[in-house]
């Protein structure tokens, strides 16, 4: 026999319809005809074009150039689910937004798609014309104004209009309703007279669907066409590694935000010290600066004190603030363009290092700045990390921590230096906070560095206690300096100077705040 289970009634309700129940929605005509009445007419003008517009057409304008010829699809990405009915706040993704110039909270599902023209016949000289492709605002008229919770502007606020977007990025638009068609037609293998089409994947999967049923449609074969989207992903995240200046006006704000983040942060470590899980209230407190000046944080806040300090991605930030400890905070305010800030500083949470604390702060310190030193265009991105380390394994070799001499460590073959910094020294920055991921390690780790080129510089070095290969009053002490570094034309600009980085001017610093 088979177990049968009664259902009450109403049990015949699709699932995807039970989440609205909470709200009791009225349902009848009357209320429906009275929604739709009696709401003023929209007398606004169209905005003046985003200051971002400029910039984000001329890096269509490079991808373009790229690849002539065939239909670019970059979408945004949809909203994604936290619990149950309620989502987290939506980010595009960073090749959307570097197209588009469009930042904070805009368009889930939006697709940007560049559709090939004759040579030079397409947007500013191109070889394809863009068009944005999002849900527009819902009438006042129609249900979806209040009955839908995810983009109804009674439940989330106004949304653009389709013109409103034409003005503030500079490109047509037009509805998602007519993306299927946009994305499918003529599409299909070169050789046959169809356009090829190149994806930026995992990002929306139904906009996945419908590519990738398109080529099979077409008898494409899909293996050769995830590498075509490979590479499409690659091209983009290479483009982002010289940034414009309108990139560098937008860190240089985000910068600016996170210090004030880290001055928050002193000003609340007594608070922190007297509570038992204390990084708590200094993540709270960097926290609430990113969303006072900025979109969000550009990542999970590191609030790491004592021992946690030797835990590279510490987020869990659940532990005490104890006197007499070095509290690791490595935080960034993302600005309201997507634009994060990456620093790290680690203060002495009594308001002075101790005596070895102060020496292990100074190595990396001075590890930090020798990097620093050599910054200048033509410099090997790598060279920065092995300038970097070097310094730190000269000092662990100095305080008899190293096994080895130091030029057996920085041979490839011994590397005994990297158990206390195992980490790499820089990374890009920029949408991401590690930007510009999937380049080619001879555009990355193996290029010279180029004006406009924006990075981190952060040494560190990391004493567990648990680790019995160093003296004792090494133990349970995590030091980091990290700064977001320009490239320039002559050198190297240090965007996040004006945070105190010498042991003697982040002690003046703290005393000041806390005074």
């Amino acid at each position: 026999m088979t177990n049968q289970v009664s259902s009450p009634s109403g049990s015949d309700q699709p699932l995807e319809d039970r989440v609205n129940n909470r709200s009791q929605r009225p349902t009848s005509e009357s209320f429906k005809q009275f929604m739709a009445a009696n709401w003023a007419a929209d007398t606004s003008q169209l905005p003046d074009a985003d200051p971002s517009a400029g910039y984000a057409a001329a890096r269509r304008a490079k991808l373009s150039a790229a690849y002539p010829g065939e239909r670019l699809v970059i979408p945004a990405g949809p909203l994604k689910v936290r619990s149950n009915d309620t989502d987290y706040r939506f980010r595009p993704h960073s090749a959307f937004a570097h197209l588009t110039g469009l930042g904070v909270d805009h368009e889930p599902d939006a697709v940007l798609i560049m559709e090939p023209t004759d040579d030079g016949a397409g947007d500013n000289g191109s070889n394809h014309a863009a068009t944005l492709y999002f849900a527009p605002m819902a009438g006042r008229d129609s249900s979806d104004f209040y009955l839908d919770s995810r983009s109804g502007e009674f439940w989330v606020g106004p949304r653009p209009t389709l013109s409103t977007m034409s003005a503030r990025t500079g490109m047509p638009t037009d509805s998602l309703e007519q993306l299927e068609l946009a994305i499918t037609k003529n599409s299909g293998p070169q050789a046959m007279g169809g356009i090829r089409i190149r994806l930026v994947r995992q990002v929306d999967l139904n906009v996945e669907a419908l590519v990738d049923t398109s080529r099979i449609n077409t008898s494409q074969d899909l293996e050769a066409s995830d590498a075509l989207d490979n590479e499409l992903a690659e091209f983009l995240s290479e483009l982002r590694l010289v940034k414009d200046e309108y990139e560098i006006a937008e860190l240089r704000k985000s910068v600016a935000a996170t210090i004030n983040g880290f001055e928050d942060v002193v000003r609340s470590l007594d608070a922190a010290i007297a509570h038992d899980r204390g990084e708590r209230i200094v993540e709270g407190s960097f926290f609430a600066r990113a969303r006072l000046e900025g979109n969000d944080l550009g990542y999970d806040t590191i609030a790491a004190c004592g021992n946690n300090a030797t835990i590279l991605h510490w987020i869990r930030n659940n532990g005490a603030v104890n006197e007499g400890e070095v509290l690791l905070l490595d935080a960034g305010v993302e600005a309201d363009s997507l634009y994060t800030a990456d620093i790290t500083r680690s203060l002495p949470v009594s308001g002075k290092y101790t005596e070895v604390q102060r020496r292990v702060y100074e190595a990396v310190l001075d590890a930090a700045d020798a990097a620093f030193a050599a910054v200048k265009p033509g410099l090997k991105f790598r060279d920065l990390h092995q300038i970097a380390t070097r310094v730190l394994a000269e000092r662990l070799s100095e305080w008899g921590i190293l096994p080895v001499s130091v030029e057996e460590a920085m041979s490839p073959e011994g590397q005994q230096h990297r158990r206390w910094m195992p980490h790499g020294t820089s990374h890009h920055l920029g949408l991401d906070v590690h930007d510009c991921a999937q380049a080619r390690a001879e555009l990355y780790l193996d290029a010279e560095l180029e004006e406009g080129m924006v990075f981190t510089i952060e040494p560190g070095l990391y004493f567990k206690n648990e680790d019995l290969a160093i003296p004792q009053e090494y133990r349970g002490i995590g030091v980091r300096i990290e700064d977001d570094i320009l490239v320039t034309a002559t050198g190297g600009e240090s965007l996040s100077a004006a945070l105190p980085r010498t042991a003697d001017d982040v002690e003046a610093w703290m005393a000041k705040l806390r005074s």
